[in-house]
């Protein structure tokens, strides 16, 4: 079957097998690896994306599902004027070790952050509850999408 979506703003039509999760898509037709894959159980949430503006875990999602739809990728959180404050705060924080969970944080977190811009630390603590992070305590990921919502972003971005 063949679909089409845009993913960061930019349009993408492939042929494709009609099982083919949304991941893949992204990862194999778009050739955009940031979006990792972890476990094909929405258990891990390494591979959340956006699709129309809602956060979905994109390995229980299939890529038929997001035809005609907007996608947003890690790619696409960096703006015009730079880094995104969570990406920045993952590094004035150090949110990251081994950075197989942080594109997913990273697109939790800005997805959460775009309707709670002024969070307690429990309230972060419960948005990335579906997030797994093998390496850390969660302390550090915690602190930086704080840091980010103590910095918010000059410019919205468009993607």
């Amino acid at each position: 079957m063949q679909v089409s979506m845009n993913i960061n703003g930019e349009p993408i039509t492939a042929d494709i097998e009609a099982r083919k999760l949304l991941v893949h898509f992204i990862r194999e037709d778009a050739g955009l690896r940031g979006t990792h894959w972890g476990c094909d159980t929405s258990n891990c949430g390494t591979c959340t994306v956006w699709v129309d503006g809602e956060a979905v875990k994109s390995c229980t999602v299939l890529a038929a599902q997001a035809d005609g739809h907007e996608v947003r990728t890690v790619e696409g959180l960096e703006g015009a004027d730079g880094l995104d404050p969570v990406q920045q705060g993952f590094i004035e924080c150090h949110g990251l070790q081994c950075g197989f969970c942080t594109p997913g944080m990273l697109m939790t977190a800005r997805w959460f952050l775009d309707r709670n811009p002024s969070p307690t630390k429990d309230e972060i603590r419960e948005a990335i509850s579906g997030q797994i992070c093998r390496c850390t305590g969660y302390k550090n990921i915690v602190d930086a999408i704080h840091w980010a919502a103590e910095h918010p972003r000059t410019n919205e971005v468009t993607a």
